[in-house]
């Protein structure tokens, strides 16, 4: 599949600058791209690079102009008409409807039309799945689950009694939606479990990483927003809700109860404590440990910085200390105050 410079244009609502008859075939690296290839630049700090491009085209800004050597389309969010031009140039491929001869399908089940279910998956009782929805390889439905159309379940991923998903979502390969929390009660020395009751839904175009598990709730439901995208590995936990648009990294675990707001930003392998109430527009950096709720907008970190490591000896050394150190600066403050009265 192959545009004209002018016909991503229009498509992008981008500027064309250059020869507008120039034919893109696909899209590549700045450093890597050669001829028939379209490339961008969002970092000024490959600025560098841009001039040594052997792309037949590259998406920047304005201010960028002048160091291309060839064809660009001008944009102010060179990434995101990157990710336009790049999902135009790879299309999904559309699917043939049907049900594979392996798959097992329950005569309860609701298919809408244009759905493909694949081999070795299985359909339980009172499943209903909307139009044009892909069901791929050995995928798992248990009973009551619903399926908004266009939704693509690509292969070996699990839904737990009564899961909803909404329309387009996405959900990559090894994903466990809707099974147990861990609710545990106490009785001396021993763990009783508590019934995980509750389901879960998910809204409307979400993406769903690979290998990440989303607990049912305990009575309540689970619940992510239109929007939300996971990465890969995460673990969200019974009755967590995650508002509208938010985006978080792989590796992040949270923890039963807690409400994230809209429009956040979670970086990888963050841990976040129950029963917390995370505010909209909050930007958690990559390790960040959150114990409190957060009720501001804003931009939050913790963790350690890399650092080499005897310097890192002698730190963790003093960290031990700080109570001690901070209690000799206390005693002297009192003594100046004194000496000061």
């Amino acid at each position: 599949m192959s545009y004209t410079l002018a016909n991503l244009s229009e498509l992008t609502a981008t500027e064309a600058v250059g020869d507008p008859d120039c034919e893109i075939d696909r899209v590549d690296s700045l450093m890597q791209a050669t001829e028939g290839a379209i490339t961008f630049l969002a970092d000024p700090k490959l600025k560098q690079h841009l001039k040594q491009t052997r792309a037949s085209a590259v998406i920047l800004k304005k201010e960028h102009l002048d160091s291309c050597p060839g064809n660009a389309l001008v944009t102010e969010n060179p990434s995101l008409v990157f990710a336009q031009v790049a999902s135009l140039l790879n299309p999904v491929a559309a699917h043939e409807p049907g049900i594979h001869p392996t798959a097992v399908v329950s005569t309860s089940a609701t298919l809408g039309e244009g759905c493909y279910i694949g081999p070795g998956s299985v359909i339980d009782d009172d499943c209903v799945i909307g139009n044009n929805a892909y069901i791929g390889p050995n995928c798992c439905l248990h009973a009551a689950c619903v399926i908004g159309e266009d939704t693509r379940l690509n292969s070996q991923i699990t839904l737990c009694e009564k899961t909803v998903l909404g329309k387009r979502v996405i959900i990559h390969p090894g994903v466990i939606i809707g099974s147990d929390g861990f609710g545990l009660a106490s009785e001396g020395d021993k763990w009783f479990k508590i019934p995980q009751l509750g389901c879960v839904r998910i809204g409307d175009d979400v993406e769903i990483g690979a290998n990440t598990t989303i607990d049912c709730g305990a009575l309540g439901d689970t619940i992510l927003e239109e929007g939300v995208k996971l990465d890969n590995q995460i673990q969200v936990a019974h009755n967590v809700r995650i508002g509208a648009h938010t985006v978080i990294a792989g590796c992040t675990g949270i923890s039963g109860s807690t409400t994230i707001g809209k429009f956040c930003k979670i970086g990888g392998a963050a841990a976040i404590g129950g029963h917390l109430q995370i505010a909209d527009h909050v930007t958690l950096g990559g390790l960040s440990r959150v114990g409190q709720s957060i009720e501001k907008a804003g931009t939050y970190v913790s963790g350690t910085p890399v650092q080499p490591y005897r310097k890192w000896l002698r730190s963790s050394v003093l960290f031990k200390k700080l109570g001690e150190l901070a209690d000799r600066i206390n005693k002297l403050e009192e003594q100046n105050r004194s000496g000061e009265s």
